[in-house]
């Protein structure tokens, strides 16, 4: 397969905040081509805000603060504190960039970003975000919904689960330098999981390309599961028979499980679940089962959700 470039962004390719928060008057049409756009266009027209449609599946909760969603993050490739992948992860190159699909499906190789997105339509999805040290966020997410991604590689009679990895490379990710977690990070979901019409790959949010410190240029958003499972910067989707071993379930198991399902009567080890303090609020608020998507309820009938935490 030919490989073709894409392009990357930065912190420094921010859209300005008067065009930001005039996106809906651009987003009108379908399709992935504004992104597709941005992944080839020189790097002076990436910074054009992506075309979306907006989705029935958004909450009309009001929105995180763009400031917020942007530098208030965990993501500890880039450092532990939530300043630091804003500082630091501006050195990050996206461009090229590839993902590899393997394991039961009909369709492995090793894909360009730009085939992995093409014919797909652009949706904005505004989406609760909860973190299992207690805070959430409201962001407006661009992305597409994974199951449109997954059914592309025509996943085998054999796949019950798909594992993500993060991309590796210390000499840009400085967190990957320190023996934080075991590089590289990975995720799973059970195959229903990722399938769910929730389920998103984001590319974007507040109407522009994902930055670095966001997860840039691809990244999970599962909205339903504390933040750590939406993995970010995916290099790999591997469809597998068993369940996977994922990074944080490898570095603390006691601490957080292989669903990690928003859950008010599950307490982590260190502190409780039960309320949580929305970025922008001073108030703590009552924690929602699932964070609130009753939708996906039918995925773990039967379950005992305190044993698969």
């Amino acid at each position: 397969m030919l490989i073709r470039r894409a392009s990357d962004l930065t912190e420094n390719d921010v859209t300005p905040e008067p065009i930001y928060r005039r996106r809906r008057e651009f987003m009108t049409g379908l399709g992935a081509a504004g992104l597709l756009a941005a992944c080839s266009a020189p790097e002076e027209a990436a910074a054009a805000p992506l075309k979306a449609a907006a989705s029935r599946y958004s909450t009309n909760e009001a929105k995180t603060p763009f400031k917020d969603v942007t530098t208030y993050n965990n993501f500890y490739e880039f450092g532990v504190d939530k300043d630091d992948p804003a500082r630091n992860a501006g050195r990050l190159k996206t461009r090229p960039w590839t993902v590899k699909v393997d394991g039961h499906c009909a369709r492995p190789g090793t894909y360009n970003l730009e085939d992995v997105l093409k014919g797909h339509a652009l949706q904005e999805r505004i989406y609760r975000l909860r973190c299992v040290e207690g805070w959430s966020m409201v962001i407006p997410w661009i992305g597409i919904p994974l199951a449109d991604i997954l059914r592309r590689y025509q996943p085998t009679a054999k796949a019950r689960y798909v594992a993500f990895e993060t991309l590796h490379r210390p000499s840009e990710m400085p967190g990957q330098r320190r023996a934080v977690l075991q590089w590289p990070y990975r995720e799973g979901l059970r195959l229903d999981e990722a399938l769910h019409p929730l389920t998103l790959m984001a590319v974007g949010l507040y109407g522009q390309t994902l930055l670095n410190q966001n997860g840039a240029p691809l990244r999970l958003v599962v909205p339903w599961k504390y933040g750590f499972k939406s993995i970010k910067s995916v290099v790999r989707i591997s469809f597998t028979d068993t369940q996977p071993r994922t990074a944080w379930q490898v570095s603390a198991p006691q601490e957080y499980g292989f669903y990690s399902n928003v859950n008010p009567a599950v307490d982590h080890p260190r502190w409780s679940q039960a309320s949580e303090r929305r970025i922008g609020e001073f108030l703590r608020r009552k924690t929602l089962m699932f964070n609130g998507y009753d939708s996906v309820a039918p995925l773990y009938r039967g379950m005992d959700l305190k044993k698969f935490y």
